[in-house]
């Protein structure tokens, strides 16, 4: 295809496609798409080679959030049934971190609900990165705690974190139909925050919750121009008890093409396939890594993921590597010249810092959804250095494809916790 060779093409000179060339990525049949996958993944492999970036959650503080955002089963009213719990303790969160460092993870992410932290939560999340610095020399820390105020990213940067995640989400025409709570514009002023005060951006997108192509479009380009040196693309877990539960939007053909559309735009940053993947990429996660070139192990905010060890396993099968110790994750070149010649890239900051992690498997792992205020993309977890033994669901009835193709009756949300005695975050 003549688009595909023009796509690669540019993403070796990190030049971005037109809007237009963005939508036909989405357009495709699924005949064509071995072949998005094989032109995008010459571009991943391009700037980052077969290594593959593990991060890995801890859940600070998890549910009971004033936000009224619609994906998020932590939201304000909601009725889903997940853990509550407030405040992680330093070395409570220090622990659940080092299971995660153990199994591989370069990043650890620390996440709690909320509409943003006060003065006090950031002294508090500034003990616990230290406390997790401490005993995991050279460990990358990224911190979500929703809208920031002037001067927390200062004092989270010097507490020792790295980066910074709040989520974009969706697209500015359609942000308002999503949440009541805040605006877009307020998280796009947290993302700016947290890059003029020298931390990593990290912020990224849900898709699935009933937006148009366009938007998609719109949202990674809005993350291109904010500098986002990493990308979360999350795909929504329509969790029961929210205002999304029935939006089964999603298959594993459209989530490739998001993918690989977000990498065309971005060919050079850190694409990170978060939330979701299990539930709606299932047997085909394997070709994701062909485009992205991260992921989150195990279980997510309130939702049960794949087990850690399936992760590290399902890597080395693709025949991708860890990304090990004293690795950049982003490539060497000066994105800061590729912006003043493209007039706006996709990541700005200097190259992240090798971060830390072992090669040895671990029985679980924990996984970020990425999603913005506390970061919830409709269900994640709490960390665990394993995974209690939880009861299979029952058989969810066969059903028929769902507008888009969607097979409701393949999946099954799961909640983290739900059934067992499993204490928050053990």
């Amino acid at each position: 295809m003549d688009l595909l060779n023009t796509l690669v093409e540019k993403g070796l000179r990190r030049e971005p496609p037109t809007r237009e060339e963005a939508l036909a990525v989405l357009a495709t049949s699924d005949d064509e798409l071995l072949d998005v996958v094989a032109a995008a993944g010459k571009v991943r492999r391009q700037w980052f080679g077969r290594r593959v970036k593990l991060n890995y959650l801890v859940n600070l503080k998890s549910g009971l959030c004033p936000e009224d955002c619609s994906y998020c089963s932590q939201r304000l009213g909601s009725k889903a049934e997940i853990l509550k719990y407030t405040w992680l303790k330093p070395d409570e969160a220090s622990k659940a971190a080092a299971a995660g460092v153990a199994g591989g993870a370069k990043r650890v992410c620390l996440v709690a609900s909320g509409r943003g932290p006060t003065d006090r939560d950031v002294e508090r999340v500034g003990r616990t990165i230290e406390a997790i610095k401490e005993e995991n020399e050279g460990v990358e820390v990224c911190a979500c705690l929703g809208l920031l105020s002037d001067g927390q990213a200062e004092r989270l940067r010097e507490a020792g974190a790295d980066a910074y995640n709040h989520n974009l989400n969706t697209s500015e025409a359609t942000y308002g139909g999503i949440t009541k709570t805040h605006t877009y514009a307020d998280r796009v002023d947290t993302v700016q925050k947290a890059h003029a005060a020298g931390l990593s951006a990290c912020s990224g997108l849900i898709a699935g919750m009933g937006e148009a192509d366009e938007d998609l479009v719109d949202v990674v380009y809005a993350l291109r121009e904010l500098g986002s040196d990493s990308v979360p693309v999350n795909f929504l877990i329509p969790f029961e008890g929210t205002p999304l539960a029935k939006e089964w939007n999603l298959t594993p053909q459209r989530c490739l093409r998001i993918l690989a559309m977000v990498r065309f735009v971005c060919p050079d940053v850190e694409v990170r396939i978060a939330g979701g993947r299990e539930v709606h990429l299932r047997s085909m996660q394997p070709l994701a890594l062909h485009i992205a070139n991260s992921i989150f192990l195990g279980d997510y905010l309130t939702s049960e993921g794949q087990a850690g060890q399936a992760d590290l396993d399902m890597i080395a099968d693709a025949g991708f590597e860890v990304e090990g110790a004293g690795t950049p994750t982003l490539p060497a070149h000066h994105r800061a010249d590729a912006l003043a010649a493209a007039g706006g890239g996709c990541g700005s900051g200097a190259p992240a810092g090798g971060g830390c992690g072992s090669h040895a498997p671990a029985e679980g792992g924990a996984a970020e959804a990425g999603a913005g205020c506390g970061s919830h993309s409709g269900g994640g977890c709490g960390p665990c250095g394993g995974h209690a033994p939880v009861p299979e669901p029952a058989a969810t009835p066969a059903a028929e494809a769902a507008p888009g193709g969607a097979r409701t009756d393949l999946v099954a949300v799961r909640r983290r916790g739900a059934g067992t005695d499993l204490a928050p975050n053990a």
